[in-house]
């Protein structure tokens, strides 16, 4: 198969072509100028484009990284000749979620379809090979160039150095026998798990029911000697709980009958507390303090003593008369001697006796206005001298006494009533507790917490009983349990030989697989060791590949084979390049070799190592078109 020319609206290439020739092809083109996209719209020509596969963290699918930039449908064309016939395939896009699913092929500059050839067959028919084995062989992707195993690359290995036939690989055999094996035994998992778990649990029941009759025996001698404690607990419940109700209902009686005559005298004291205070109230001055009534007393008893000085004032009268005497005597003797200085004297003596008859008479007024005022002080007492007032205080004294003496009482039966309140509502709650047969500390409360006891004992003894009976019914027959326990033996034996059987073919599998290697592993690193060798000047002689085609190489100075951690990037470039190379001489078709797609895989060499495996490329594309897409100008 050859590649003529390509035009692909794919990505960032709008309604491009590119044309190639026979042998080697390099295509020089600066970074982002779209190689990678010319190599992956090769593929989507050859294989299609996978429209289930879904975008996830780091990944992008095909279908969307390489949709037109222009927003035109995905589409293209390959030019191509596959045995010695001219073919135009194309492929193009009518449905959003299903890009370049249309497909034609026909003879170039004709409108005749190439018969069997589809969309899904196209890549298979013209490579030989599957998308897989193509991707891991012709396919040469940027930061790719390793070959990594597959089951497809096996059973592609596997046709050509046994029968042909690629129906088949030793991965997908030997998972399918791991399968198998994990159905069978895996860890706790699977048919012989099962069924030892079966068989441990029937002979668990065979051994429970050798000795549930004898455990139930057991626990029906224990029934019964708790029942009959509960019996005897009962009846000392019975009389303990008579006994205690009795002794808390005397206890209660006396001590309310006690309370009773304490509200009693307290009533007692409260009516003659009452009564001196109404003494006090309808008492003389009742509605005065005693402070008040000793301050007016004071005032008042001041004020009588006052009074009393002001009632002396009789004595006054007799001087006036005397000067009135004198006065008439004056002009008596005037009229008989016309003595003038008489006259004068009678006159003055006149005036003395009128002033003094004034005066008498304003004291007379005012004394008789002080002895009113005596009497109404005294009559507001009741009394009738100020020497009788103190009696009016003791009396009042006295009434005060009597009203604290009855408050003294009242306050001390108060007293006693409340301590005997308090006295029986200890005696009230501690009957309560006496009471409580279930949480208080009496004797009723601990038998009948052991009462309780018991009978939860017997409901246990009971219940274990009823259970293990249950269970002794549920296990049947110890003959038909025998029975399937002997045939769940057989079935083990019988699965036990199969998995001893999967175990020996995965084996002889794996001595298979190790022959087939054998046959195909030396070719395969002969051939890469020389392409090796080429590629880097003879330094490089061997070639050692591994099952998964991981490889280690080795010089002709090395005594020991290097890793690939231990080779330079530009190397293990090489290296993979060389088994690549070889990969695809030994696994794609001899007929027609199909092409062989580089997508920048040497940028680690130097110019020396790189012009070496160009020269080995151009060796092989004698035989074999290339094309080669590189970002360097040599």
């Amino acid at each position: 198969m050859k590649i003529n020319k390509l035009t692909a609206s794919f990505g960032k290439l709008e309604n491009e072509s590119l044309s190639f020739h026979d042998g080697l092809n390099v295509i020089y083109a600066p970074n982002e100028s779209g190689k990678s996209t010319w190599c992956a719209f090769i593929q989507a020509m050859l294989y299609g484009v996978d429209s289930s596969e879904r975008a996830r963290s780091g990944y992008l699918p095909d279908k969307l990284r390489y949709a037109p930039w222009s927003g035109a449908p995905m589409e293209g064309s390959m030019e191509l000749t596959a045995d010695r016939c001219d073919i135009t395939i194309t492929r193009t896009t009518h449905a959003k979620g299903a890009p370049m699913k249309e497909f034609t092929a026909t003879y170039t500059g004709t409108n005749t379809p190439v018969d069997g050839m589809t969309g899904q067959n196209a890549g298979k028919l013209l490579t030989g090979v599957t998308r897989d084995v193509f991707r891991r062989t012709a396919f040469v992707g940027q930061g790719a160039v390793a070959v990594t195993g597959s089951p497809d690359l096996e059973k592609r290995i596997s046709a050509i150095v046994s029968t042909g036939e690629e129906q088949s690989s030793f991965s997908e055999a030997d998972e399918r026998l791991r399968n198998w094996q994990r159905k069978r035994r895996y860890n706790r998992r699977g048919f012989l798990p099962e069924l030892e778990g079966q068989m441990d649990d029937i002979q668990r029941r065979l051994d429970d029911m050798g000795t549930s009759v004898e455990d139930v025996q057991k626990l029906e001698k224990q029934l019964e000697k708790t029942r009959a404690d509960c019996g005897r607990l009962e009846q000392a419940v019975t009389e303990s709980r008579k006994r205690q109700r009795r002794e808390a209902l005397d206890r209660l009686n006396s001590g309310r009958s006690e309370l009773q005559s304490a509200s009693d005298r307290h009533d007692e004291t409260v009516d003659a507390l009452a009564r001196r205070r109404e003494e006090l109230r309808r008492s003389e001055f009742g509605e005065l303090s005693l402070e008040q009534l000793e301050d007016q007393l004071q005032t008042d008893r001041a004020e009588l003593e006052e009074l009393n000085r002001q009632k002396h004032t009789g004595r006054a009268l007799w001087p006036a008369i005397l000067c009135f005497l004198l006065a008439v005597v004056a002009a008596a003797v005037y009229t008989y001697k016309q003595w003038i200085p008489l006259m004068i004297a009678a006159g003055v003596l006149c005036v003395a006796a009128v002033v003094l008859m004034l005066r008498f008479s304003r004291a007379r007024q005012a004394a008789a206005e002080a002895q009113n005022r005596r009497r109404q002080l005294l009559r507001r007492y009741r009394v009738s001298s100020p020497a009788d007032l103190d009696a009016v205080l003791r009396q009042r004294l006295a009434l005060e006494d009597a009203v604290a003496e009855a408050e003294e009482r009242e306050q001390a039966s108060r007293r006693q009533y409340e301590e005997t309140r308090v006295r029986v509502s200890q005696m009230e709650e501690s009957a309560i507790t006496e009471l409580d047969f279930t949480g208080g500390s009496s004797e009723a409360a601990r038998l009948s917490r052991a009462l309780t006891a018991a009978r939860a004992e017997a409901e246990r003894l009971s219940a274990e009983i009823a259970e293990r009976n249950g269970r002794l019914s549920a296990m049947g027959d110890p003959l038909v349990l025998a029975s399937s326990l002997s045939c769940l033996r057989d079935e083990y034996d019988m699965i036990q030989d199969e998995y001893d059987a999967i175990t020996m073919a995965e084996e002889a599998l794996r001595e298979a697989d190790a022959e087939l290697q054998s046959r195909f592993s030396p070719e395969l690193g002969r051939l890469a060791a020389q392409y090796m060798s080429e590629v880097t000047g003879g330094r490089y002689e061997d070639v050692l590949i591994n099952r998964d085609f991981s490889a280690r190489t080795r010089t002709k100075d090395d005594a020991v084979a290097r890793e690939s951690e231990y080779l330079s990037a530009g190397t293990l470039d090489l290296m993979y390049l060389a088994v690549r190379l070889a990969v695809c001489e030994l696994a794609l078709p001899e007929g027609e070799p199909c092409p062989l797609i580089i997508d920048d895989a040497l940028v680690n060499l130097d110019e020396k190592r790189f012009q070496q495996a160009m020269e080995l490329l151009k060796n092989i594309a004698r035989d074999r078109q290339i094309l080669f897409f590189t970002c360097r100008q040599s």
